[in-house]
């Protein structure tokens, strides 16, 4: 139970693998309050940068759960590098139907709402582990504007346009979950180059490091495709934001 090794390559140098920055990051955890002694369940982890820095930045705790063993250990090793891991758990295990063993203040899965099917599962997956009036985070792609053909559409990797909601659809959809939005922090073209572009950089430096590997042509094709897809069609037509609710 792993992560395929081709994407544990291309976010080798990220810390955070989502298109949102420390800075951003940082500003949705003071919007929110946070306070000392709050608890939290992120599922699908990764390397734990969140959990990690609003464990230095705000005294919370928490435990993350992530399908990638290279991520888990990043994880931990960011928790002992800012003197939290007494307060950060990070376990490899698959994060679809995780649920804590006591109910948290928080609970977050940031841009990998696979692990419930969807938005409407992941939202009810992360509500079996929140206590009543607690705080629950999701990260989702959208629309940022209406995608003309369908080149578009499969150049931001949507299976079809209905796929995705607009910004003002996805806020209805989480309202007919029963869920108040009650802050966004959302990416910006710069936050999403600085997320897509160290790829193509991990990628070309592992391919000239390992021209012979069985995964070289694999790679060869996902830098050409993704660094095409996010100059003609991501940047312009894809936005993505973490979601702070709150149930009704």
């Amino acid at each position: 139970m792993d992560l395929p090794l081709s994407i544990v390559i291309a976010e080798s140098s990220h810390r955070i693998h989502n298109p949102v920055d420390s800075r951003k990051q940082a500003q949705l955890g003071r919007a929110l309050g946070l306070k000392p002694g709050q608890t939290m369940l992120d599922l699908a982890s990764g390397s734990g940068e969140m959990l990690c820095t609003w464990a230095r930045d705000f005294g919370i705790g928490g435990t993350g759960v992530d399908i990638s063993t290279a991520f888990t250990a990043r994880a931990q090793a960011r928790a002992a590098e800012l003197g939290v891991a007494d307060r950060c758990d990070f376990v490899h295990g698959d994060a679809a139907g995780h649920v804590a063993p006591e109910p948290v203040d928080i609970t977050a899965c940031i841009g990998a709402s696979w692990i419930g099917g969807g938005t409407a599962g992941t939202v009810a997956l992360l509500e079996q582990s929140l206590r009543p009036g607690g705080l629950m985070l999701i990260g989702e792609c959208y629309w940022r504007q209406d995608p003309p053909d369908e080149a578009t559409v499969k150049g931001c990797y949507a299976e079809t346009k209905s796929s995705l909601f607009s910004l003002a659809g996805l806020v209805d959809h989480f309202d007919g979950l029963g869920y108040d939005v009650v802050e966004m922090v959302l990416a910006d073209q710069d936050s999403w180059d600085r997320y897509a572009a160290p790829h193509w950089l991990n990628i070309r430096r592992w391919l000239d490091g390992n021209p012979g590997h069985e995964l070289a042509a694999e790679m060869r094709h996902k830098l050409d495709v993704e660094r095409r897809n996010h100059v003609r069609y991501q940047r312009d037509y894809l936005g993505w934001g973490i979601f702070a609710l709150m149930k009704r």
